[in-house]
């Protein structure tokens, strides 16, 4: 058995499909960590704020002791708890992944310890930061993209879907996201990742899809910088903005009952505070008129007022655009029904 170091590029190709585990402290983890990694804390948050306070005032051999305090307790724990993950993956081998903030001390000790009951160890060179190191740089690459632009209500998720049912390459950024990109985008209250983890998801696809098929492009949906309470990092909104653009056009009334179907169930109180978040753009006389209608239980009222203001919206951004750097292609459409959908994108693709 042994134990190997590898920077960040050879340890995502030979981690891949196997158990990594993160030994950094359980704040750190749920703060954000690289996806499909377990959490293997050698120490509590208030042990690893100790044993900091000690290196902050330069006593490195009274921090060395209370970790090894803290080491000692934890050693059988620890294997157990891994032989425990793997016999439920059911691995057939007993190599893991692991790593630390900073590939010091802490994952070397963990190393060593699952080293010495027989597991082979894969160590990630400069921890967690030199992941985020890498995530930062997938953003900067070049994408061959397309962006599925259309108003709002046409489907655009359900059509993606679709595509990569039918074998194409997909990202789903509100799916990364949890949110659906407006102000009813999370009527459902599902958590949002932090800007930290939704970075390290969208590089970690960015990747996976990259490599899947150069010659396929990849699709999003278009979308503003902001999704919710997360932000698309700068460097690959630009390679959106600038991507081929495929605008699916559907009709008003089509797009106001596939709005009205899919949020038009949802309790009055959440809709009317989406209502109160855009009000200022909205303005008060259209948001009082909005809430009115709900609460006369007039839905489709309700909702064409909003969905009016976010046709405006729409056209206005994608007005803002730079048409020389962008070509945008309309795909007309008398249905928000996704398979039919699939086939208008899919004629589009086969005739690039």
């Amino acid at each position: 058995m042994a134990i190997t170091k590898l920077d960040i590029s050879e340890f995502l190709l030979r981690t891949e499909g196997i158990l990594i585990l993160d030994v950094r402290s359980p704040s750190e983890y749920n703060h954000a960590h690289i996806p499909g990694a377990l959490s293997l804390p050698l120490f509590t948050d208030e042990e690893r704020k100790i044993i900091g306070t000690a290196y902050k005032q330069k006593k490195q051999k009274k921090a060395i002791k209370i970790g090894l305090e803290s080491f000692g307790k934890n050693m059988l724990p620890m294997v157990e708890r891994v032989e425990k993950i793997l016999n439920e993956k059911k691995e057939p081998n007993k190599e893991i992944g692991l790593h630390c903030w900073r590939g010091g001390m802490r994952s070397s000790s963990v190393a060593w310890l699952l080293n010495l009951y027989g597991f082979n160890v894969i160590l990630l060179n400069g921890g967690y930061k030199a992941y985020r190191n890498w995530v930062l740089t997938q953003f900067e690459k070049e994408y061959n993209l397309i962006v599925l632009s259309g108003y709002t209500g046409s489907n655009k998720t359900g059509a993606l879907h679709e595509l990569e049912r039918a074998g194409q390459v997909v990202i789903d950024l509100e799916g990364l996201a949890g949110h659906k990109g407006s102000a009813f985008g999370n009527l459902e209250m599902i958590p949002q990742p932090g800007q930290e983890y939704f970075e390290n998801m969208l590089a970690f696809e960015l990747n996976r899809q990259n490599k899947s098929d150069s010659k396929l492009p990849i699709w999003v949906e278009a979308e503003s910088q902001r999704i919710g309470m997360v932000n698309i990092p700068l460097p690959f909104f630009k390679t959106m903005r600038k991507s081929t653009l495929l605008f699916l056009e559907v009709p008003f009334e089509k797009r106001l009952s596939f709005i009205i179907e899919n949020y038009g169930q949802h309790n009055k109180e959440k809709i009317i505070s989406a209502i109160l978040r855009i009000k200022k753009k909205l303005g008060g006389l259209e948001m009082k008129s909005a809430i009115n209608f709900l609460l006369e239980d007039d839905i489709n009222s309700c909702f064409g007022i909003l969905l009016k203001y976010y046709d405006k919206l729409y056209l206005k951004s994608t007005n803002s655009r730079d048409l020389n750097q962008r070509p945008i292609i309309t795909i007309p459409s008398e249905s928000t029904d996704r398979k039919i959908n699939l086939n208008k994108l899919l004629e589009y693709v086969h005739q690039r």
